[in-house]
């Protein structure tokens, strides 16, 4: 679907939005809208698609209290502003969305997560994404390195053709909030997997080393908790490019929801699930495991932590052996470790001997 028909596609989806609402006053009716609970007990395995989506259980937003009453009306102001947007050539970030409010009367959001989960709802009841509602993130995407060449279009409209090593300095090429392909086309590869690694650090080392030209890979760096462009771009690339894709985090919990984000979805995000996540992902990250067996430095576990351990004891994105051993584990001996810390063994250790362990296992490197 054309950029133009994206748009014009999600206007009128938002449009049917607030002709319901006025049907429903017309009607004498107290307006309200049906939005899919956002929890982990309603997010269910799709075997179509093999990523977690959310099921069937649903909330109903109604005007019959002053809470909703009040989030029906920015709703509504929402989607003008939406449209305006769109008929006028322009994108917000999802920061200026939430300013915008400041001169809508009595609709004015108290913090930006209000904003932000609201145009989260939209895209659940459209079935649109923000993208098409020309709303975008502060953040950047990720940075690449390696040998695969895109063709991205620039605001004039230009298309340049791009290698990611060779036209690039050392921080890599810079994935842009937009990753469809009318902005970006995937050209040619001479790679055999994609690396996403979690910190700049270890981005940094890995590229020092010159492991995307020794391995073959195309090294990204998920900057933390990855952006949903980043997410898209790894999926479009192992399902156009046929690339495998491996994540490389720290060890604790937080960095196992990151694999679990690119992996299985997010539950935040899980009505796009599809999208976004690339199930075939696997994890070469620290495991308590490793922490062990590689006798690494490590911190003591503090009570967010082991919070957050036991709760994805009963994330079913962690329901298979493979987490439920590590996570127990770690748990067991009450420790985390970073990424960084394989440095104890030298500055070429992580990529002369980690990582091509790891990778030899699963059959990546032979």
């Amino acid at each position: 679907m054309k950029n133009s028909e994206r748009h014009q596609n999600a206007v009128d989806k938002l449009t049917d939005i607030a002709q319901e609402v006025y049907d429903q006053l017309d009607g004498g009716k107290i307006p309200k809208m049906m939005i899919p609970l956002r929890t982990k007990s309603n997010i269910r395995f799709d075997n179509k698609s093999s990523v977690w989506k959310y099921g069937k259980a649903m909330g109903a937003r109604s005007a019959k209290k002053l809470t909703g009453a009040q989030m029906l009306l920015r709703t509504m102001y929402m989607l003008e502003f939406i449209e305006d947007m769109i008929k006028a050539s322009k994108s917000s970030t999802l920061r200026e969305m939430y300013y915008i409010s400041e001169g809508w009367p009595k609709a004015k959001f108290s913090a930006q997560d209000e904003s932000n989960m609201l145009a989260e709802d939209l895209e659940i009841i459209t079935g649109c994404m923000r993208e098409d509602f020309k709303l975008r993130p502060e953040e950047d995407g990720a940075r690449v390195m390696g040998n695969i060449t895109i063709q991205e279009t620039d605001r004039k409209g230009k298309k340049k053709k791009i290698n990611c090593r060779d036209d690039v300095g050392d921080s890599g090429y810079g994935v842009p909030y937009n990753v469809e392909k009318e902005k970006i086309e995937f050209v040619d590869c001479d790679a055999d997997f994609i690396i996403a690694i979690e910190t700049g650090g270890m981005f940094d080392r890995l590229v020092e080393n010159k492991f995307d030209e020794d391995a073959h890979a195309v090294i990204v760096h998920l900057k933390g908790q990855p952006a949903r462009s980043t997410r898209r771009f790894i999926k479009r690339m192992n399902e156009e490019m046929k690339l495998p894709v491996v994540t490389f985090t720290d060890g604790d919990p937080w960095s196992f929801r990151i694999h679990a984000s690119i992996a299985y979805g997010a539950i935040k995000t899980a009505h796009i699930s599809e999208y976004l996540a690339t199930p075939t992902a696997e994890f070469v990250g620290i495991t308590a495991s490793d922490i062990l067996n590689y006798e690494l430095p490590t911190d003591k576990l503090n009570d967010k932590d082991i919070q957050a351990l036991n709760a994805e004891k009963t994330d079913p994105r962690f329901k298979d052996e493979f987490w439920k051993h590590e996570i127990d584990l770690m748990l067991e001996i009450g420790k985390k470790a970073e990424q960084q810390a394989l440095a104890k063994y030298g500055l070429d250790y992580v990529t002369d001997t980690y990582l091509p362990e790891k990778l030899g296992h699963l059959g990546i490197l032979k």
